[in-house]
């Protein structure tokens, strides 16, 4: 038993020699996470900043331009937006890349978005410097005179697999009040991230170094999930190795003979002592939960079917010459549009007309009138996304705890979470839920009996994403803070202890050699 005690004594000191600096680190940064999170550009924010489509300068309508590029078959995605060099232009994601009936190609597999100049049907070959400053333009206006940086990879503010698709990025940087530095796809012209100077700063304590984002982009990078995954299980380990030792040296009933419960006398030894204790559990609570946001070696993996998003809206989406001119639509929209795109539903094709403030009209492709929804239809619909029977189909008014809207700066922020919303229930195996917007049909996300424990097990214990207390800041933020001091003064008493022994080993160490 003594022997036991040693070896656990020994372990939790020398492992939280290490572990301690990581938990500071830990700590402090997420402080700074809850206010400026990672560089990211939100839907708002990329409508914000598309300019306005002018019907003057729509020279083809989608069939035609589809017809002038070799995209004969059905499509993924169609868009309509001054969105890739400062033109407006179709950006089109094909099904398939050749049409069986001519024998006519078009982009060749996995090549994803197409972009067609709207007025001449000219296919984008290349983005080169001149069409990223004139991505940059459009984006940030002239007056913010935008200065070509280079072409790049991946750098401290582009590790999202999200951009995998659009490298390499060209990097802009505008000369506005912000100091807004932006990234221009590689691919489609596209402008696909935004970083203030204010988050990129902010970013080095924050996000970049919680997430060990030292390790991306460089020699570690295959290794990175990796080195996340294993600092936390030694964390884990440290913690509960701590409060097993705390625990043992605390006397409930009694005390030592300097009348303290803790046998520490030192300062920095008995508040470590004291920290340690009462904050153990949120120190184990916040190591686990981060681990299991990496979903560590694919537990979360339950191999859940993928919905049957084509079946639901009768096949993928098709235009054709029958179908109202996008001059039709912007009219019929009666706002300024800045992005006009298509979407199939339930065998009919809708287009959505997004303002500055998001989406402003939905309307019926083939006569440009405004969308009915029909709730008998899309019942009959959703039956299609999977084969298992809907057991009930419930409307969410309000947020929940599994649909819920964060701010936009936050890890699980930024996308558009409308109300009301369908929650459609399925009877399968995996207990899957399906969220729908019923304006439209749009399929807004997917989860299930894994994903809903793992929504548990990290964002709610991470995160603290509980509405009651998200709806009552800032209960939120004190609550928070205060934990997260905690916790960084258990992780600073840790180092200052490690370091004073590394010390003295160190003098022991030289005294012995020089003896």
């Amino acid at each position: 038993m003594i022997r036991t005690k040693r070896w656990l004594f020994l372990l939790h000191r020398w492992l939280g020699v290490v572990l301690c600096a990581f938990f500071v680190m830990w700590f402090v940064s997420g402080v700074v996470m809850m206010y400026v999170g990672y560089p990211k550009l939100t839907e708002a924010e990329r409508l914000q900043h598309l300019p306005g489509l002018d019907a003057a300068s729509l020279g083809l309508t989608p069939v035609q331009a589809l017809e002038k590029a070799g995209i004969l078959g059905p499509l993924r995605d169609l868009r309509l937006a001054v969105a890739s060099g400062g033109r407006a232009v179709y950006l089109v994601i094909p099904v398939r890349d050749a049409n069986p009936a001519t024998g006519r190609r078009g982009p060749p597999p996995g090549s994803g978005t197409v972009v067609i100049d709207a007025g001449t049907g000219d296919v984008l070959q290349q983005v080169d410097r001149s069409y990223a400053l004139a991505a940059a333009s459009a984006y940030g206006g002239a007056a913010a005179s935008p200065q070509y940086e280079g072409l790049i990879q991946e750098d401290a503010f582009t590790h999202s697999r999200g951009l995998d698709a659009h490298r390499p990025l060209h990097v802009v940087q505008l000369q506005d009040p912000a100091n807004t530095r932006i990234y221009v796809s590689g691919t489609t012209g596209e402008v696909v991230r935004d970083a203030t100077g204010t988050e990129r700063v902010w970013n080095y304590a924050g996000a970049w170094i919680h997430w060990l984002y030292p390790f991306r982009g460089n020699v570690f990078n295959p290794y990175w999930a990796d080195i996340v995954n294993w600092l936390s299980v030694l964390g884990i380990v440290v913690t509960v190795m701590g409060t097993v030792v705390g625990i043992l040296r605390w006397r409930f009933m009694r005390t030592y003979k300097s009348g303290s419960h803790s046998p520490y006398k030192g300062f920095v030894m008995r508040w470590h002592h004291i920290t340690g204790l009462l904050f153990a559990v949120i120190t184990f609570t916040w190591m686990f939960s981060g681990l299991m946001s990496m979903n560590p070696w694919r537990i979360f993996d339950n191999g859940a079917p993928s919905l049957r998003i084509q079946a639901m809206h009768g096949g993928p989406l098709r235009v054709s010459g029958q179908q109202a001119t996008p001059q039709t639509l912007l009219a019929a929209a009666g706002s300024e549009v800045r992005e006009l795109r298509w979407t199939p539903s339930d065998g009919k094709t809708l287009v959505l007309a997004s303002g500055a403030a998001g989406r402003t009209a939905v309307m019926d492709a083939a006569t440009a009138a405004p969308h009915v929804p029909d709730p008998n239809a899309l019942r009959a619909a959703v039956t299609r996304l999977l084969p298992d029977a809907v057991l009930r189909v419930e409307v969410l008014t309000d947020y929940d705890l599994y649909y819920y809207s964060r701010d936009a700066h936050t890890m699980t922020g930024g996308a558009d979470k409308p109300l009301p919303i369908w929650r459609v229930v399925f009877g399968d195996t995996h207990a899957t839920w399906v969220h729908i917007d019923p304006a439209t049909g749009a399929v807004l996300g997917q989860t299930d009996s894994t994903r809903r424990l793992s929504r548990w097990l990290f964002t709610m214990l991470h995160s603290w994403d509980w509405l009651p207390l998200l709806e009552r800041r800032p209960i939120w933020d004190v609550l928070l803070i205060v934990l997260s001091l905690g916790g960084t003064a258990l992780g600073a008493t840790g180092v200052v202890i490690g370091w004073r022994r590394l010390g003295l080993k160190f003098a022991s160490f030289k005294a012995r050699s020089a003896g």
